[in-house]
């Protein structure tokens, strides 16, 4: 799959289940529900009621992804794509509501959505691909 297509599609199915979750609370068992929730910060509820900075922010990373995207490797193309979804899923919501909507909620977690998944699963891919960890176990040996 084109990397620039597998971000579209997650743009699209963060927004959606974005849309559908709009003024919902449905329990699905003890500790999941699908629990709307309107986030005016970033994860974890930092930088509350700064979506004009949060936005500037997220406007650099997606120049700065576009920028070294030729010069990535397969690998980094795949987690920079998801990070480019992620970032462009939450600054939809910032820019035409003010804040995020989160809603997929493990009460032992902060509530959060689909854009967030694909920015954490793509840093920690962009981590492993760029050897920071292999480099981290040689340096125990």
């Amino acid at each position: 799959m084109k990397p620039f297509f597998l971000s579209l599609i997650i743009v699209l199915l963060d927004q959606i289940t974005k849309y559908l979750s709009i003024d919902k609370t449905i329990q699905v068992f003890s500790l999941f529900s699908i629990n709307y929730i309107e986030n005016t910060g970033a994860a974890f509820g930092i930088l509350q009621n700064k979506a004009f900075f949060l936005s500037i922010i997220s406007i650099i990373v997606i120049l700065l992804i576009i920028y070294y995207f030729n010069k990535s490797s397969k690998n980094e193309k795949f987690a920079l794509s998801l990070i480019l979804a992620g970032t462009i899923g939450n600054l939809i919501d910032r820019i035409f509501r003010g804040y995020v909507i989160d809603f997929i909620d493990f009460k032992f977690w902060p509530a959060f959505n689909i854009a967030d998944m694909a920015n954490v699963i793509g840093v920690l891919l962009l981590i492993y691909y760029s050897g920071i960890i292999q480099n981290l176990f040689k340096l125990k040996k």
